[in-house]
């Protein structure tokens, strides 16, 4: 027994452990910085483009396509594999057994990249959002500091990329419990004990940092709303259908026009850029402005039921968000998928006068993102802590699932996870058929989704 706690605190004071503990935390603290400071960046982004259109109500019809292909080229010429949310490559690199391969979707040079390019996109008036990036970028750097102290292989394969990924999500959203659901319901797609402590760990360490930088927040604000009356839960069904229909919809044509314009933009890829950037544009000047960005504003006031919106809005932020992304340059769409389900939301409401209209918003939230993202404990998490409300959790959860449930059958694959395919390493034929296990497949990922189930 003696000699069990001898060895137990001589492990416990390896100069080496001490050295793997340290790095770790710093890349930790450096996660939480990177997504602080990109928050930061954003906003002041959006406050630039704002400025700019306020004067000339006609600036975007020049700036944004000029910018989304300018953005893309930069890409495709210094950063490529930067473009897009940056979830599929994670879920890619976690993935992949092809080192080399890692290294290229996780370097720090693609992590910086990609800041840069989202925050240029964000002053030209895309419709993208952040979070999807900060994710990127999470587990670019846990996955290149690890390299530098040796981790354990299995941590360095998947603890330290799942520990990246979802102190991304917690520290760009303030929403701790959200990132470590979606490391383990989408990314991983299964729980692991032995990389659970390496995560919880870094989303704690990250969510410090974060707040420390940007002071406690609520990312939507604070609201009360709640169903007070038995009948008020129609509104559960209503949303939870139309959400999922809508999200599904969206899904589907991500998923679709990726696959059948991947071609075109191979061998255009600046006049696909450009197109996109005109489609931004319309559907911005048409809205008044309020599709440009990543719809934070929006969302907020709804939410918040300061601003009623327009009855538009929703199908206008599809479309833009949908153009920005089919213009290959960096972006999320988490945070303009939450903003068109709060204008889902706001319009279902005008059908159900009597049910509070700032509780149908955040269900008709709840429902969009749902089906968009088809992770249905996350979406129900990661907008009660959004919106600093738990008296709305019930109907929250029942939203959810049954917008999961609908957008399965319009959209059978969820996005991430297929979109994660293109970035998948595919080995040559002679290495195939020498070393058939070397092959990179999503079908792991697939296999485990059900324990999640």
């Amino acid at each position: 027994m003696f000699h069990r706690l001898r060895q137990s605190d001589h492990e416990f004071l390896s100069a080496k452990r001490w050295k793997t503990r340290l790095v770790f935390w710093v890349g930790a603290v450096a996660i939480g910085t990177a997504a602080a400071g990109f928050a930061v960046g954003a906003r002041y982004a959006e406050k630039l483009f704002h400025l700019g259109t306020d004067r000339y109500y006609w600036l975007p019809l020049i700036l944004t396509p000029a910018g989304l292909v300018a953005v893309a080229w930069f890409t495709r010429k210094f950063i490529p594999g930067a473009e897009g949310s940056g979830i599929p490559q994670a879920i890619a690199a976690l993935t992949s057994r092809h080192e080399p391969h890692r290294k290229v979707l996780l370097s720090m040079r693609i992590a910086i990249g990609k800041i840069f390019t989202t925050l240029i996109g964000l002053a030209c008036g895309a419709s993208i959002g952040r979070e999807g990036p900060t994710v990127h970028v999470g587990a670019a750097i846990m996955y290149s500091i690890g390299r530098l102290a040796h981790f354990p292989r299995h941590d360095l394969e998947r603890g330290l990329i799942l520990a990246g990924g979802a102190a991304g999500v917690a520290a760009a959203f303030n929403t701790p419990l959200a990132g470590i659901l979606f490391a383990i319901e989408e990314m991983s797609r299964s729980f692991d004990e032995k990389s659970s402590g390496t995560m919880f760990l870094a989303v704690v360490l990250a969510g410090v940092v974060a707040v420390a930088w940007l002071g406690e927040y609520t990312y939507f604000g604070h609201t009360e709303a709640a169903l007070l009356a038995a009948t008020d839960w129609i509104a559960v069904a209503v949303c939870g259908v139309a959400g999922g229909l809508l999200g599904g919809i969206f899904s589907l044509v991500l998923i679709s026009g990726n696959r059948r314009l991947r071609p075109y933009v191979s061998r255009f890829p600046l006049r696909v850029a450009a197109i996109c950037g005109i489609t931004v544009a319309v559907a911005g000047v048409l809205s008044g402005g309020a599709v440009f960005g990543t719809g934070y504003e929006e969302a907020s006031k709804l939410v918040t039921g300061v601003d009623e919106g327009s009855v538009y809005y929703p199908f206008l932020k599809m479309l833009a968000t949908a153009a920005s992304y089919f213009s290959g340059i960096p972006g999320g769409i988490f945070a303009p998928s939450l903003s068109t389900g709060a204008g889902l939301g706001h319009l279902l409401s005008l059908g159900m006068p009597d049910v509070p209209t700032t509780a149908v918003v955040i269900l008709g939230m709840v429902a969009y993102f749902s089906g968009v993202v088809q992770t249905p404990i996350t979406a129900f998490v990661i907008v009660m802590e959004m919106t600093d409300n738990r008296s709305i959790l019930l109907p929250l959860m029942a939203t959810s699932f049954i917008a999961y449930g609908v957008s399965r059958i319009i959209s059978p694959q969820p996005i991430y996870r297929t979109l994660a395919e293109a970035f998948v390493w595919q080995p040559p034929e002679e290495e195939t058929e020498q070393k058939p296990d070397a092959e990179d497949s999503l079908s792991e990922g697939k296999g485990n989704e059900n324990e999640v189930k």
